[in-house]
């Protein structure tokens, strides 16, 4: 999903949920700290985003040492009735695929679903 923006008001297209997901995708091991400031949120906020992530399959954690290390269920269906069908595998492909574009990279189809089941 790239560097942070600028600060924006009014409406987006992706949830706060989707914004952590994609972040913790891209990293792993990232802090809660980063992925509050990454998702322009409140630590607080993102605490809770994930506890809703994991308490609906979404991701899971453990940890290691002082941090955590999250593993996002690729396979877990999304949850509106619109997106019927529809993995998080699939949309985290999407979002890698777009974020390629945008930074004139390649990237396999696979390649951060990879990443991500680790």
């Amino acid at each position: 999903m790239g560097g942070v923006a600028e600060t924006h008001t009014g409406w987006t297209f992706l949830t706060s949920h989707a914004r952590v997901l994609a972040t913790i995708a891209e990293d792993h091991r990232t802090r809660i700290r980063d992925i509050a400031a990454r998702c322009r949120l409140t630590e607080r906020a993102v605490q809770k985003i994930i506890s809703d992530l994991e308490e609906d399959g979404y991701l899971t954690h453990t940890r290691e040492g002082r941090t955590n290390s999250y593993r996002i269920e690729p396979g877990t269906i999304l949850r509106h009735p619109a997106e019927a069908g529809m993995t998080v595998e699939a949309l985290l492909s999407a979002l890698a695929q777009h974020d390629a574009r945008r930074d004139g990279r390649t990237v396999r189809p696979r390649e951060r679903d990879s990443e991500s089941a680790r």
